[in-house]
């Protein structure tokens, strides 16, 4: 996919909604020195150029009874069948990531569980029978920071 260039205006207005999504318009505008109307249009114009993709709400999975975080490497069987374990992958919706990866492993996914026993559950169950030749898993203990990609000045 090609660069898409943007300039310090829309710079600015990715740098305040990454910071918070549900920042007004208005706000954005009052910020930028601009009208309502043409924050509209620029987001408009990020969204329709696929700069901006949505706008999520990140709950914390801990408060939402989810305990545990892992991450599973996969090691596919035959990597012809690629789209077909992606398709199995998507239907388990305890799976939140799905990566394609160089290196150690085909697939790399991130999944949230109530707990321990629970993350064996769908390890043995539902992770079974996807199609991986095996699988490592990662525990990760605790989330120590998470950011917005840096939207910077600098061309």
């Amino acid at each position: 996919m090609p660069r898409i260039q943007f300039d310090s205006l829309d710079k600015k207005i990715l740098n305040m909604l990454s910071d918070n999504a549900r920042t007004p318009f208005l706000e954005i505008a009052r910020e930028c020195g601009v009208s309502g109307a043409a924050i509209h249009q620029r987001i408009q114009k990020l969204i329709s150029s696929g700069i901006i993709r949505g706008f999520e709400t990140l709950v914390n999975p801990a408060a939402a009874g989810y305990e545990t975080c892992a991450y599973i490497g996969f090691f596919l069987k035959e990597p012809g069948n690629f789209d077909s374990v992606v398709a199995a992958l998507c239907k388990i919706p305890e799976v939140v990531e799905c990566h394609l990866t160089t290196g150690k492993y085909d697939l790399l996914i991130k999944l949230y569980a109530r707990n321990n026993d629970h993350l064996l559950q769908i390890i043995q169950g539902p992770l079974q029978s996807v199609g991986a030749g095996r699988t490592e898993t990662l525990i990760s203990f605790k989330e120590e920071f998470r950011r917005p990609l840096p939207i910077d000045g600098e061309e």
